[in-house]
């Protein structure tokens, strides 16, 4: 069903560690009041343009049937058409996936990508489920909301328990009901079916340019630094093989299960090699066992929070040690957790500049798929190197123009170009 949503939280209300969307909401209350916009602007900017939640009905490999949720949230088009992931998690819920569309429209904004934001997902632990269910379940929930997604209304993506599979799968959904093939549908598929070199760990790629821009600024050499990455999947595994390759000592990872920890620093190739035979980081040969808490208050001068939302808090935040948090994951920082950081001098570099690789290099696949026209893997390493560092230049010369923290420049900067673009669109009778 579509709906038309109330304003979630007063405009004015300030967000505690109360989830992703009560965070999102105080950052656009803050840019807004940053720039005296008034409560008409704040009320449409806060508020998805469409939502969409389904039932899923999935046919288990034991013939039961099994009813599932998903949603699809689009919370902004003033500047193109709606972009962003599909999750597969057991946490995932309406208002989770409000807060990562609107996160989406900023991100898009702030690199001057031509999109607004997005995102969609299934409340279901893909781990119980074999392959052939989740294709089902990924061809039911996307005719489901095929009504409201395209190449010129809506592009999907991967995004936590989902992959370059489940873009195939959607796509060619989508394009069955179409009657002709539709690569442009989703980003993030094979490159066998249209999808783009270096897309897969573009993600990965656009944290350590940033996070190695970010140990410059702060006057540290990357060579002689270190770095702890909460979160060894999609984005954390290769983030910490590319930190490993640039210099970095990478000294702990971590997984859902566990974290290993090792002062000398981590062999990253190796360790993917475990991983990907054991299923976690967990037992490491050569490597010391921590919790996954610890290794988030290392004493380290880089710290990459790249798993879930909301795991630096007001009760860990105080006890971080590292100098520069560069934000893989999306909205792992509370509210009450930046301002602690910000009054210690930690520079955090907010998610929406810091894992843009992977929409920016989508926008590349996009395009790509649109002209039938491909890119060689230098061309795209080397527009993607370009975007984030040209954002990364222009987000400190706005912070230090207005006094502000780069989250709140990076918002501000992105709230005023999507406000603009509505503004000078005009408002439809």
């Amino acid at each position: 069903m579509t709906t038309n949503v109330p304003l979630l939280q007063e405009t004015g209300s300030t967000a505690r560690d109360e989830g992703p969307l009560a965070d999102a909401q105080a950052q656009l209350a803050a840019a807004v009041a940053t720039l005296g916009y008034e409560p008409g602007l704040h009320e449409l900017l806060a508020r998805p343009r469409r939502e969409m939640t389904v039932s899923i009905p999935l046919r288990r490999d034991d013939g039961s049937v099994e009813v599932l949720t998903g949603h699809r949230v689009q919370h902004n088009f003033s500047r193109g058409p709606a972009k962003g992931g599909v999750r597969y998690s057991p946490r995932v819920s309406l208002d989770e996936v409000r807060a990562l569309a609107m996160w989406m429209t900023w991100k898009c904004a702030l690199l001057d990508v031509p999109y607004g934001g997005a995102k969609g997902g299934i409340t279901v632990d893909p781990r119980r489920y074999t392959r052939p269910e989740i294709e089902r379940l990924t061809r039911r929930y996307t005719s489901e909301i095929l009504p409201i997604i395209g190449p010129d209304k809506d592009v999907p993506a991967p995004d936590i328990g989902t992959d370059e599979q489940t873009m195939a799968w959607m796509m060619d959904t989508y394009s069955v009901s179409s009657g002709y093939t539709v690569p442009g549908v989703v980003t993030g598929k094979p490159v066998a079916l249209g999808g783009s070199l270096g897309r897969a760990s573009a993600t990965s790629a656009g944290v350590v340019h940033i996070a190695l821009a970010a140990l410059e600024h702060r006057g540290i050499t990357a060579t002689r630094s270190t770095a702890a990455v909460q979160g060894f999947g999609k984005v954390g595994a290769d983030a910490a093989l590319f930190l490993a390759e640039a210099g970095v000592r990478v000294v702990a990872v971590s997984d859902q299960y566990g974290a290993v920890h090792q002062q000398d620093g981590l062999n990253i190739h190796t360790l993917q090699q475990h991983a990907a035979a054991t299923g976690s980081v967990v037992g490491f040969p050569g490597a010391e066992a921590i919790s996954g808490e610890e290794l988030l208050t290392l004493d380290v001068d880089l710290l990459v929070p790249a798993a879930v939302e909301g795991v630096l808090t007001g009760a860990n935040s105080r006890d971080v040690r590292a100098r520069v948090i560069v934000e893989g994951a999306n909205g792992p920082t509370t509210a009450e957790a930046d301002r602690i950081l910000a009054d210690r001098d930690v520079l955090v570099v907010p998610d929406i500049l810091a894992n843009a690789g992977g929409v920016i290099v989508s926008y590349f696949e996009w395009v790509q798929s649109n002209q039938a026209y491909w890119w060689s893997r230098q061309e795209v390493d080397d527009r993607l190197a370009r975007r984030m560092h040209t954002a990364w230049h222009h987000l400190l010369d706005a912070a230090a123009a207005r006094g502000l923290t780069l989250r709140e420049a990076a918002t501000v900067t992105a709230v005023e170009r999507v406000a603009d673009a509505h503004r000078t669109r005009g408002l439809y009778p």
